[in-house]
């Protein structure tokens, strides 16, 4: 895989990045020092994780994959310096007060969850620093509508990166992202960094996959203008587009709980648990099988060779699981494939959004 860069960054990392927000709920300590081993093995460069990790967020996990991985390095005498890390400091408090207490999201804040990171991931640096989730009043993770009515902001995005320039001159970390983010706010970041001379945002981490395909309504041309890459997440659907929940009979209500989205209700409730989303992923699957390939494989060509995605994320549980997905890298789809997909997205759009 040749590396690709991160915006105006120096960054240079491999088109797929791994995944950890599964460490320390659903992957044990030694699986996930195994996985990342593995994916290290396999010429990987590049993790993504966050102080609010384990998924779903409890307590009792607050930190508990940045530790986990910070345990690996310790472990690892040099793979630090082999890869570029990434994490996220939290958004203000969506029902989760162990994670950010109050609304805004002040110096304080980042300085506090930056100092929190550096600690447990056992680093002196972190490559790239990105805001989980907005500030700001966004829509965001499955709900559709802006309104102004609930806007919420206590802290502007220019004092935002003014605490990160702050750690960018410490030496903490070295660029700065953003995560579930708007084409207004990739816009406005960008802009006030030039304006006040301030660190310019390298990334945008949002989800990005058959089912939710938002990207593509503008914030694509707004990141291919301002030269921001994109690192999209979820490219398997939360497992939708693996084909595991293509059985009859199986809706929201009626997942397996021994799936992921069928043992956390607050996932099950949320955008990939709709049953419009389920018969969404049907189709596509079944996309798949007919042009012979697995339903993982097609997903995950589709998101690898998209050109507005620098490095996919892909989250897994086990070493299979990852070996599966690193391996459908060079999978190609055809223009006839490449037109059906169009054509179910034309019909059912984007249910998961």
């Amino acid at each position: 895989m040749q590396k690709v860069q991160l915006g105006h960054s120096d960054l240079r990392v491999t088109p797929i990045c791994l995944g950890t927000m599964t460490f320390g709920e659903q992957v044990g300590e030694a699986t996930a020092h195994t996985i990342l081993s593995r994916s290290m093995e396999r010429g990987v460069n590049f993790i993504d994780t966050a102080e609010m990790y384990a998924v779903p967020a409890r307590a009792e996990t607050f930190g508990a994959t940045e530790t986990i991985i910070g345990n690996w390095f310790a472990k690892n005498p040099g793979a630090r310096e082999k890869l570029v890390v990434a994490t996220k400091v939290a958004g203000p408090s969506r029902g989760m007060p162990w994670v950010r207490e109050g609304g805004g999201l002040t110096a304080q804040d980042i300085a506090a969850s930056c100092e929190g990171s550096l600690k447990r991931l056992k680093t002196d640096v972190i490559d790239l620093y990105q805001i989980h989730w907005p500030e700001r009043n966004v829509p965001m993770f499955g709900q559709m509508y802006y309104n102004p009515a609930h806007e919420r902001t206590q802290t502007s995005i220019h004092e935002q990166l003014e605490a990160l320039g702050g750690l960018v001159k410490q030496g903490k970390i070295r660029y700065i992202g953003l995560s579930n983010e708007s084409p207004f706010g990739v816009h406005e970041f960008v802009r006030l960094a030039e304006q006040h001379g301030l660190p310019r945002v390298a990334t945008v981490q949002n989800v990005y996959n058959l089912l939710s395909r938002a990207v593509d309504n503008g914030l694509d041309e707004t990141m291919h203008r301002l030269n921001v890459s994109l690192i999209p997440y979820s490219p398997l659907a939360f497992g939708l587009l693996t084909g595991k929940y293509d059985e009859p009979g199986i809706d929201g209500p009626n997942t397996p709980r021994d799936a992921r989205i069928g043992k956390f209700e607050s996932v099950r409730k949320q955008r990939w648990g709709r049953p419009e989303s389920l018969a969404a992923a049907r189709r596509y699957n079944a996309l798949a099988r007919a042009n012979g390939m697995t339903p993982t494989q097609m997903a995950l060509a589709w998101c690898y060779t998209r050109w507005v995605c620098a490095s996919t994320i892909i989250g897994v549980t086990t070493v299979a699981q990852l070996d599966e997905d690193l391996d459908a890298w060079g999978t190609k789809l055809s223009p006839e494939v490449l037109a059906a997909i169009d054509k179910i997205r034309w019909e059912i759009r984007d249910p998961a959004i």
